[in-house]
């Protein structure tokens, strides 16, 4: 019986393949896929492994570039250097590379996710926000370590790496927090608003939101102490001002909203008096966008399931009586009967995806035109590949590096319905 390979700790000279999804390039040493961090395409890194259960693949950190690619540069955070070796930050994933050749990695991302899980060929352009690679991200989260200093974790791991400041956060948000003490085992949530104003809070042991709850706002029972801040974070986007619980749901990038919210609009075309459904709406901005579109005698239903975002929905949108709110699980609201049959459906799911019964509830309601937004291509994709299936094509698609030096990209997508076969 063969023994599993164990590479841990291995040091291993790769010339580096294509990236792929997950802020990491593919290689490949005797047999093996490596999973590559701090490389790019094309270069040769000597590289440490990190990772390696034993099966068809490990995980590695280059250590050392022999020849380097066009589009590396020394990263901007000191906590991303390849002196570090394997102790470094895991925040972002594309320090090395320049904004460019980061853009046209998510690019070949997302076009690789469309086609290997929908089959579906579409050119791909991740376009910039405007404001650079840095200090774009208002809205963060630091783990404590356990001698009481703020910092983020490594990658796939729980050990924290102390910070003074993080370059890609808004200028008095990390450091403020970086040169207090904190409870060991604590986190921290900070949150510059569009006013200036920083919330910071934190939520001892056991008391964080779950895993995954912060994007709608939810958060499990526990201790938190309001550190700073009203709680009350005021924004404004879509030609209105917004006042949102501080650490519930908004997006992080400063540009984010406001762009997306075009983009969406543009997409939309829904007709005055016409019916909207905004699926995963969060506090509201799309259905606001909706509301503008359709008018007074028109239809919006704001499907929500996290209450915080929609009690802020409720209070920001008062004025516009056409848009309605439904709290709940989006897969229970859209097989209502009640619901009314809509001329667009626009939908914000979560990070895993809509999913295979809201995708054929939305498509069953048979609206002229979906509009995806989506904050995951793996995902994005899948659920394309469902719409495809129930009737629907793609016909537009514009991505955005709301997350810079990350993997991160966000993409929205236009489906209209198919054309029957002549």
């Amino acid at each position: 019986m063969n023994e599993k390979p164990d590479w841990n700790g291995r040091r291993l000279r790769l010339e580096v393949g294509p990236v792929a999804h997950g802020g990491h390039c593919v290689a490949r040493h005797e047999g093996r896929v490596v999973f590559v961090r701090h490389a790019l395409p094309g270069e040769t890194v000597e590289a440490e492994v990190t990772e390696d259960r034993g099966g068809g693949f490990c995980r590695a950190d280059a250590v050392r570039v022999v020849e380097a690619a066009e589009g590396r540069v020394t990263p901007p955070c000191p906590l991303a250097d390849m002196s570090l070796g394997t102790n470094r930050c895991g925040g972002c994933d594309w320090q090395h590379a320049d904004p460019v050749t980061q853009r046209e990695l998510k690019a070949s991302v997302v076009a690789e996710q469309l086609w290997r899980l929908a089959g579906i060929e579409h050119p791909v352009e991740v376009q910039p926000l405007p404001g650079g690679a840095l200090r774009w991200r208002t809205r963060v989260r630091l783990a404590v370590d356990e001698a009481g200093r703020a910092g983020f974790r490594a990658h796939r791991s729980h050990r924290v790496v102390p910070v003074d400041d993080c370059p890609i956060t808004v200028e008095g948000a990390v450091d403020e927090v970086a040169s207090s003490s904190w409870t060991p085992g604590a986190e921290i949530e900070v949150t510059a608003d569009g006013s200036g104003e920083l919330h910071v809070t934190e939520h001892l042991p056991g008391g964080a939101p779950a895993r995954g709850a912060r994007r709608r706002g939810g958060a499990k029972p526990g201790k938190t102490r309001k550190v700073r801040g009203s709680g009350v974070a005021h924004e404004t986007a879509a030609g209105r001002e917004w006042a949102v619980a501080a650490h519930g749901f908004w997006q992080v990038h400063r540009q984010a909203a406001e762009r997306f919210a075009e983009v969406v609009d543009s997409m939309v075309e829904v007709p005055p008096g016409g019916c909207a459904w905004d699926l995963y709406g969060g506090v509201g901005l799309f259905a606001a966008v909706l509301g503008n579109r359709v008018g007074d005698s028109g239809d919006v239903v704001l499907v929500e399931s996290a209450r915080t975002s929609v009690r802020d929905a409720a209070a920001n949108l008062a004025d516009m009586p056409q848009v309605r709110l439904r709290e709940g699980e989006v897969e229970n609201v859209v097989t209502d009967p009640t619901m009314p049959a809509p001329d667009v459906v626009v939908l914000d799911p979560p990070r895993k995806g809509a999913g295979r019964n809201v995708v054929d509830a939305v498509a069953r309601s048979r609206p002229r035109r979906v509009v995806y937004v989506a904050c995951d291509p793996a995902a994005l994709a899948r659920d394309l590949d469902l719409f495809q299936r129930d009737g629907y094509r793609l016909v537009r698609l514009e991505a955005f590096d709301a997350f810079p030096m990350t993997h991160h990209v966000e993409c929205v997508a236009l489906l209209e319905v198919a054309e029957p076969p002549s």
